[in-house]
């Protein structure tokens, strides 16, 4: 068995993630669910022999001091992976995340209006949020890609590691990664101002250093495209404000009431109607009365400032859910679980109706 081999078996099921730990088998992450690639489980050493190839010899050393280690690796023309290494009470693992070649559109992933929106602005901060594994990296490649095909511009990546690459177009394209190009987040951060970027995307904001230094490049007139980990949108700013410290978080309410332009919220489900997953967005535009939310603190007041604005493109999450059950698109069950306002959410006359049928059969 070879490393390769198992990546070729990930690809050919369609598979989005590969785990080896010891004393399991190789495990493949297809559809939402890990599944075991045969029974014969693997030891620590049969793991190691098949992760050490890949890495350079400064990865090694690395790895070996620090026992964590996170890469990009091309597997031919096929895919790219993102990589994690790591040592844990049993030994060496890791967890390879599939990063396909070719870049989904925004059509081909079928997102609402409101992102093609957030895709066409020229400055501001554009925060796309959502747990692991929900297809933020996804969702940014074809805002990316929308941008590369529909106007000139110079974009900057800065990612750790870098995933999807894109081919210029319309565009002048450069990617960072950090540790290789740069030494974090903060660095690249400062630099590319000077760097003379229009859109920057920034793989994820860490620490209120990184997080202030993308709020002053948006006020500069450039659009920037960060991850953030939360659930929501009003969740999303929160954690940024609270990023600061006290005495300093006046000053980031202003700068963010200045420059966030957008958040999408993102979550995705199994599908009931055919194989796959489906993404659920619930998606915030920026304007005055936002800007005053968010300088005034007042972001409890954000779930109905979203539902005012379905006609400019908004959309709350439950909304998006509560279409999806509709539709017979995800099971009401699966939507229950992702809805923000679970009591609420469980009323809803499509969503009770299905889980009241569910709750009398013994299958469901």
């Amino acid at each position: 068995m070879t490393i390769g081999a198992l990546f070729d078996k990930l690809l050919e099921r369609g598979g989005s993630d590969l785990h080896l730990s010891p004393g399991y088998p190789p495990m493949l992450r297809v559809r939402g669910s890990l599944t075991p690639d045969g029974d014969r489980a693997l030891s620590s050493a049969e793991i190691e022999q098949l992760l050490m190839p890949l890495l350079s010899e400064h990865q090694r050393t690395q790895f070996q001091t620090t026992g964590d280690l996170d890469f990009a690796h091309a597997h031919g023309s096929r895919a790219r992976f993102r990589a994690n290494y790591l040592k844990k009470l049993t030994g060496v693992g890791a967890v390879f995340r599939a990063i396909p070649t070719i870049i989904k559109t925004l059509d081909e992933l079928g997102v609402p209006p409101g992102i093609r929106k957030l895709a066409d602005l020229k400055a501001g901060l554009v925060l796309v949020t959502g747990p692991t594994g929900s297809g933020k990296s996804t969702t940014l490649a074809a805002m990316i890609d929308h941008i590369n095909k529909t106007r000139p511009g110079h974009i900057l990546t800065i990612e750790d590691p870098v995933e999807f690459v894109h081919q210029p177009q319309r565009c002048l394209v450069s990617h960072k990664e950090i540790g290789e190009h740069v030494p974090s987040f903060l660095d690249a951060i400062r630099s590319a101002g000077r760097e003379n970027a229009d859109i920057i995307l920034v793989g994820e904001l860490r620490g209120a250093e990184t997080m202030k230094a993308a709020l002053q490049l948006a006020s500069f007139g450039i659009l920037i495209f960060a991850t953030v980990h939360t659930n929501s949108a009003g969740a999303t700013i929160d954690r940024y404000v609270n990023a600061f410290p006290a005495e300093q978080q006046p000053q980031v309410r202003g700068l963010l009431a200045d420059s966030l332009v957008g958040v999408v919220a993102q979550q995705l489900l199994p599908r009931a109607d055919k194989p796959g997953r489906v993404a659920a967005h619930e998606i915030l535009l920026g304007n005055y009365a936002l800007s005053s939310l968010i300088r005034e603190g007042k972001t409890q007041q954000i779930p109905s400032f979203i539902q005012s604005g379905t006609s400019d493109g908004m959309q709350a999450m439950d909304a998006a859910l509560e279409r999806l059950v509709s539709a017979g698109t995800v099971k009401a069950a699966d939507a229950l679980e992702k809805a923000l306002d679970k009591d609420t959410f469980s009323r809803l006359p499509t969503v009770a109706a299905q889980l009241g049928t569910n709750r009398h059969d013994p299958l469901g």
